[in-house]
C-alpha cells in the first residue's frame, strides 16, 4: 500500500468518511505502525457525539486504542508487534520528571492531537511502544491486543495509583467497557471486589472471570443500595472503612452513588468521563477523612506489567472483546452509543490496497 487509508469524522454525528491521505515523511523519533486493531472508547464517543472538542481541528482519523506492527521507524521495533499508548507523554517536562508523565502537558494522544487508528496505518511517536510478548500472541490476537491502550491500562494505573491492597473491598460501579477489566485487576490484586451495574447482562459476564459479587442497582434507592452494599462487604470478610470505589460508568448517576458510597478512610477514583455536573457535600471528606482522586490515562511504563497479566492468562480479554470490519465504523459507533454492545468492540482494517 502506498497511502493511508482511513474513516475520518468530519462533523459531530456526521458518518466518518472513508479517505485516502497520502504516507507522510517519518520525523526523528517517530515509527509508521500497520493497524492490526483499533478499539472503539467512550472518548471516541465523547468527540462524536457528545461534543468535546478534539485538540486537532476536523476533519480527523479518531482512535486512541491502537494495536499494530511497526513497518518503519528506530531499527529496535522494526518488525515488532505493540501496543500503543493511548497518551504519549514528552518524557522531558517537569511532570514527566516527577512521575507523573500521564499528564505530561505536552503529551499527544492518537485520534485527539493528530490522526488516530480507524485507519490502515498510523504514525506515532516511537520512544513508548509497547512491544507485545510472544506469550500473549499466542492466546489473543493482535486486534484483540489494542483494548489494552486504554480499556485495561488506565484502570490498571487507578488502581495502582489507589493503592488497592489484598483483601481491600473494591467496589466498581459500572463493568461495561472499561469497568469489566476494572474488576478484573482488583482481583487480580486480591482484593474483595463487587459488581455494581444496571445491566444484568453485563454483571453476568462476571461470572466468567470468578466474580460472584455483584449488585443491579436499577430500581434501588441510595439508602438501599447502601445497606445491601454493607451487607456485601460483611459477607466478603471486608473491613467496613479504608473501601476503594471506583466510578467506571461515566455517569452522572454512577458518580453520585460513588459519593454517596464514600466512607471513613475511604478513597473514590473518578475514572469515567460526564460532562454533567454533580451537586455533593465536599465536608463528608473531612468529617470521613477520605479522599477522591482522578486519573488520566496511564503511565507508559505500565504497560509492560498489563500485557504480562494478559500473557500469563490473569487477565481474559478475549471474553470481553468482539472484532468488527472497519467498513463497519458507522454502525458499531451507533450501535456502542446505543448501549446494544457489551463487548468492546475492536475495528480491525479491511481496506483495499491502491
Amino acid at each position: 500500500m502506498k497511502s493511508i487509508y482511513a474513516y475520518q469524522m468530519t462533523a459531530k454525528d456526521k458518518p466518518f468518511e472513508q479517505v485516502i491521505l497520502p504516507f507522510p515523511q517519518l520525523a526523528e523519533g517517530e515509527a509508521l505502525v500497520e493497524v492490526a486493531g483499533c478499539g472503539v472508547c467512550h472518548t471516541d464517543l465523547s468527540f462524536w457525539h457528545y461534543g468535546v472538542p478534539t485538540r486537532h481541528d476536523l476533519p480527523l482519523v479518531l482512535g486512541h486504542e491502537i494495536s499494530g506492527t511497526v513497518l518503519e521507524g528506530p531499527s529496535e521495533l522494526r518488525g515488532k508487534a505493540v501496543v500503543v499508548p493511548a497518551v504519549l507523554p514528552c518524557g522531558q517536562c517537569e511532570l514527566c520528571k516527577k512521575g507523573r508523565s500521564n499528564i505530561c502537558q505536552n503529551q499527544k494522544m492518537p485520534g485527539n492531537d493528530f490522526n488516530g487508528g480507524f485507519s490502515s496505518h498510523v504514525v506515532v511517536p516511537a520512544q513508548y511502544l509497547a512491544p507485545v510478548p510472544d506469550s500473549a500472541l499466542a492466546t489473543h490476537t493482535l486486534a484483540e491486543l489494542s483494548v489494552i491502550a486504554d480499556a485495561v491500562s488506565t484502570p490498571y494505573q487507578v488502581i495502582v495509583k489507589s493503592d488497592l491492597k489484598e483483601r481491600d473491598f473494591a467496589v466498581i460501579i459500572g463493568v461495561g467497557g472499561i469497568g469489566i477489566f476494572g474488576a478484573q485487576l482488583a482481583r487480580i490484586f486480591g482484593a474483595k471486589a463487587l459488581a455494581i451495574d444496571i445491566a444484568q447482562e453485563k454483571l453476568d459476564q462476571l461470572s466468567e472471570i470468578g466474580i460472584s459479587a455483584t449488585l443491579n442497582v436499577k430500581d434501588l434507592d441510595v439508602k438501599e443500595i447502601k445497606k445491601r452494599v454493607k451487607g456485601i462487604c460483611k459477607e466478603l470478610g471486608a473491613q467496613p472503612f479504608g473501601w476503594k470505589i471506583y466510578e467506571m460508568s461515566g455517569t452522572k448517576a454512577g458518580q453520585e452513588l460513588a459519593f454517596a458510597l464514600l466512607g471513613i478512610a475511604g478513597t473514590l477514583s473518578i475514572v469515567g468521563f460526564t460532562l454533567d455536573k454533580l451537586e455533593i457535600r465536599l465536608s463528608n471528606l473531612m468529617a470521613f477523612d477520605a479522599q477522591v482522586i482522578g486519573t488520566w490515562g496511564c503511565k507508559p511504563e505500565h504497560y509492560a506489567d498489563v500485557l504480562n497479566l494478559t500473557a500469563e492468562g490473569k487477565l481474559k480479554l478475549k471474553p470481553f472483546t468482539g472484532t468488527f470490519p472497519m467498513s463497519q465504523i458507522n454502525d458499531i459507533f451507533k450501535q456502542t452509543l446505543e448501549h446494544k454492545l457489551i463487548k468492546r468492540s475492536v475495528l480491525v482494517p479491511d481496506f483495499e490496497g491502491d
